[in-house]
């Protein structure tokens, strides 16, 4: 019997490929935990328009992170820290901190995406890389200056 992966399925395929089982491993396994479908004509050619829709999607998806990461490239920003007595700081500059800064800047970047390590608590440069999608990433440099 030949059927159409919902899912994923170890040893078996990916989702949406059409493959040839045996009739009692799809009757039994397959078809009840809804990891496929009878493959048919309909269903094969409405699985390969989903599939061609999501490609398109991500491919959208990714260009507009391609656009995004040219805009943050090489670009330099400022934040202010607060020192006290023997320039101790009060506070620290968070990933909170610079997603506020890059949105006054009109460019939106979700806090997820920005790869602060740990928070910064001294003057000085740094290099913070930003992955706006799993296939691009964007280093901005921020300049920590005394308040």
């Amino acid at each position: 019997m030949d059927v159409i992966l919902v899912k994923d399925v170890s040893q078996l395929g990916k989702e949406g490929a059409v493959v040839h089982v045996k009739d009692g491993f799809a009757r039994n396994y397959l078809l009840p935990r809804g990891l496929a479908l009878p493959a048919t004509p309909d269903r094969v050619n409405a699985f390969a328009v989903r599939q061609q829709q999501a490609q398109r999607k991500v491919q959208q998806i990714r260009q507009v992170a391609e656009t995004l990461r040219r805009q943050l490239e090489g670009r330099s920003f400022t934040l202010k820290l607060s020192l006290g007595e023997g320039d101790k700081p009060f506070g620290s500059i968070t990933v909170h901190d610079v997603t506020q800064l890059l949105a006054q800047e009109g460019l939106p970047v979700e806090k997820h995406a920005i790869q602060l390590e740990d928070p910064i608590k001294a003057l000085g440069i740094y290099e913070i890389p930003v992955r706006l999608h799993p296939e691009v990433t964007a280093t901005i440099k921020i300049w920590v200056v005394k308040a």
